[in-house]
């Protein structure tokens, strides 16, 4: 199924939004609980904050934060929400802080019902032929417990390079993962 893959305008906010606490809240409320889920996702995904996120990345050559639309059997009125007509799913990739030729993967989210749909296989070839000349690598970290990340990260080709801890709950940890960027 073609999905068209674009760079996120302030015209998507919401629809990144609603995405982001739905997927996190398939991903990890049996890991962290529902009340933190929705905690994190305010936080992290306010909608001023992501406005910002999409204008610093559309003015730059060193980031991206791109949204992959519906093809055109997921339009179907009965198959999908007002949100989800614009955006099956993100990703969001800025410089590694410590190594300018790191891409770090700082969001990646589908919405469940489309987990193993080729979304975000989509959104990482975009993001891998789009940043080649900036970048010779890709990293990103996902909680040791989510099994469906852990999957979609290995079957995509990245490495598992090191765990630690995560800010986000006392005693949990995240694998950090790298892949090559093919220039």
């Amino acid at each position: 199924m073609t999905r068209a893959v674009r760079r996120a305008t302030t015209d998507d906010v919401w629809a990144v939004h609603e995405t982001a606490r739905e997927s996190w809240h398939a991903a990890y409320d049996e890991i962290i609980g529902p009340e933190t889920v929705d905690d994190v996702v305010d936080d992290w995904y306010a909608i001023g904050d992501l406005e910002s996120s999409i204008s610093d990345a559309s003015d730059r050559n060193d980031a991206a934060f791109l949204v992959v639309e519906p093809g055109p059997s997921d339009r179907e009125p009965e198959t999908c929400s007002d949100f989800e007509r614009g955006c099956l799913g993100f990703a969001h990739v800025v410089p590694w802080p410590e190594n300018a030729a790191v891409a770090y993967l700082a969001r990646l989210y589908v919405r469940p019902e489309r987990w193993g749909s080729g979304a975000g296989t989509r959104l990482l070839e975009r993001l891998e032929a789009e940043l080649g000349a900036s970048f010779d690598r890709i990293r990103l970290s996902v909680l040791v417990d989510n099994d469906i990340g852990v999957s979609f990260y290995e079957s995509a080709g990245f490495e598992r390079v090191g765990t630690r801890e995560t800010g986000l709950a006392s005693g949990l940890e995240e694998y950090v993962y790298e892949k090559p960027i093919s220039q």
